[in-house]
């Protein structure tokens, strides 16, 4: 998939890991991180978001994202998805009603849409809004 958007980078919780500073390699404050993450889905501490219940469904292939609970949205995913949506502009919830309604495909191709560099075609960090292989930020300035 080109420019790295793959379904296999998209959290359960619907944060896409492809536009995560950490997996950029970064932190928030914007020094280099001592250590890259390599998405939600292989990592193998569990998730800080979702309760055990979750995790319980996840392990027994019940569910591959939030929004094939029957308690979507649940009163966890909000709580994360409120101040995600607040201090970064992106919620979790609209992410996994996408996927829903249009599919992964359509939600990949969105995302390389709305985070793809003006400058160089690189990757804009969702949350510090700038492009790590340019130094452009989402604007288009340097």
């Amino acid at each position: 998939m080109s420019g790295g958007f793959d379904a296999k980078l998209v959290s359960r919780c619907g944060i896409d890991c492809r536009v995560c500073v950490g997996f950029l390699g970064y932190t928030l404050s914007g020094g280099k991180s001592p250590e890259i993450c390599g998405g939600c889905r292989t990592r193998e501490k569990l998730c800080a978001f979702i309760t055990n219940h979750c995790h319980k469904l996840a392990d027994k292939d019940q569910i591959e994202y939030c929004s094939d609970c029957s308690d979507f949205p649940c009163e966890n995913l909000k709580k994360v998805d409120k101040p995600y949506s607040e201090k970064f502009g992106v919620s979790l919830v609209e992410n996994l009603m996408f996927i829903r309604t249009n599919g992964m495909e359509e939600f990949l191709k969105s995302e390389r849409e709305k985070w793809k560099c003006p400058t160089c075609g690189g990757v804009i960090c969702v949350h510090t809004k700038k492009c790590y292989t340019c130094e452009t930020n989402k604007t288009g300035e340097t």
